[in-house]
């Protein structure tokens, strides 16, 4: 998951356009609560909309349509859309350029990465002053289901760099100081005391974290019998699948709702649990989700687990239309209570698998806090981290053609700033990279027992 998750502190620290930004927000607040009928009616204009746009300004949908002797107006509803091919970051990627839309100035175009679901970078463009601000719309709408405000204090526990973490301060403040960004990459039990102590001290009433990062840390107060933050309203986790022992674990821990969604940094889909369930309802104001099985075709089983297929509505100035995300999972045809008319999706299994990586001391963090979303690995094809000896990593990169020195520096130099001096990495450059027998790409190769390091259930 995207990673949002899709939505990071630096998304935040760059102010959205506020009235993009208050329009849809607004929206959101009467949208949520429309009829199915409403809701397909939307869904069937904003697929026109995206569609005649892509279709007029975006040369290869122009160039997929007119191959197979389609307008936009030939599809008139979500079952016409299997008319169109699907989207794979292959295909992204081998046409980078053509899938800019050209009604667009160059300035508002805003380059982003994502790590990518199989172990390949991809990059694209979010709009400058647009995309940024209608996402945190909808993630405030979603975290607003837990009551938070904007003006509430939140401890952040996901992939931010602390300057001063070598130096025993392992936070930094953000936001106005309404937001304290710990350091996921120095916890152990030797540092874990101060952490929890300044979480204490700064009252959170939230705490934004990968689940894997706020279970060290609820390990590490169940262990000691620490007591919980009486401040806490909930947990709000993402960009990592959650377990049900990790749930329990922290709600034990932390006698607070624990609240979770998934995502893509690709804005593709966006779903997240409601005030009455942990089931994920997923946005249609957001875009529309498929699930497919390995024949392409759609699954219609109640259950049954295929690969998600998105497109998103919301950002035109590089449509993603039927696009395979390598994320899976299943829709549910149960109803919710909560009074949303809102597909549910009922498992959800993301790109993140929480490997987890040792450091010289060991302390134990998540492949996730690297965040491998930054253009420093555009030269490479694919990557993996390999693990053997506390301390010492090594990263696997199949290098594009066009890779050079110049780039190992620059990804030396990214990893440096989040690993320090407790971690030595080495690059090694190999041919290809095998995924397990079933099939699946895994990001880290882990040699350590790091279940009995940290206590992981």
């Amino acid at each position: 998951m995207s990673a949002p998750d899709s939505l990071t502190l630096k998304a935040l620290q760059i102010a959205p356009t506020y009235n993009t930004f208050r329009s849809k927000y607004k929206f959101l607040q009467k949208s949520q609560w429309w009829s199915e009928e409403q809701l397909e009616a939307y869904q069937l204009r904003q697929l026109n909309k995206l569609l005649t746009h892509a279709y007029n300004n975006v040369p290869y949908y122009a160039k997929v349509f007119n191959e197979r002797g389609l307008t936009p107006h030939d599809i008139r509803d979500f079952d016409h859309l299997q008319e169109l091919p699907f989207l794979t970051k292959e295909i992204v990627r081998k046409n980078f350029e053509a899938l800019k839309a050209r009604n667009y100035a160059p300035h508002k175009f805003e380059y982003v990465t994502t790590g990518g679901s199989t172990g390949t970078p991809l990059g694209f463009y979010y709009e400058r002053g647009a995309s940024r601000a209608k996402e945190w719309a909808f993630i405030r709408t979603l975290w607003g289901r837990v009551g938070y405000k904007f003006t509430d204090k939140c401890v952040v526990l996901k992939g931010d760099a602390v300057d001063t973490a070598d130096k025993g301060v392992y936070w930094k403040s953000a936001l106005f100081g309404r937001w304290l960004v710990f350091s996921p990459y120095h916890m152990n039990d030797a540092s874990l005391p101060t952490y929890v102590a300044r979480m204490r001290e700064f009252r959170p009433k939230f705490v934004l974290a990968y689940p894997s990062t706020i279970t060290i840390v609820a390990n590490f107060m169940k262990k000691y019998d620490v007591k919980p933050f009486t401040t806490l309203k909930a947990i709000l986790c993402g960009s990592e699948n959650i377990y049900e022992w990790q749930r329990d674990l922290l709600e034990q821990v932390f006698r607070c709702r624990v609240f979770s969604w998934y995502g893509q940094s690709e804005m593709g889909t966006l779903a997240g649990e409601c005030e009455m369930s942990a089931q994920y309802h997923v946005f249609p104001e957001y875009g529309y989700m498929e699930i497919i099985d390995k024949h392409g075709k759609p699954v219609t089983r109640d259950g049954d687990v295929g690969e998600i297929v998105t497109m998103g509505f919301n950002n035109l100035i590089f449509p993603l239309i039927r696009y395979k995300t390598g994320d899976h999972g299943s829709f549910s045809e149960a109803t919710c209570t909560c009074g949303r008319h809102y597909k549910l999706v009922e498992k959800v299994e993301g790109r993140w698998l929480q490997e987890l990586i040792v450091a010289q001391d060991n302390t134990v963090f998540p492949f996730t806090a690297l965040n491998m979303h930054s253009d420093v690995y555009d030269n490479v094809e694919q990557f993996q981290f390999f693990q053997e000896r506390a301390g010492e990593l090594i990263l696997n990169i199949v290098k594009t053609a066009d890779y050079t020195d110049h780039d190992s520096e620059k990804i030396r130099r990214e990893l440096g700033k989040k690993l320090g001096r407790n971690m030595k990495l080495e690059i090694e450059f190999v041919d290809h990279i095998n995924r397990t027998k079933a099939g699946k790409f895994k990001f880290v190769v882990q040699k350590l027992p790091v279940d009995r390091l940290i206590g992981y259930c």
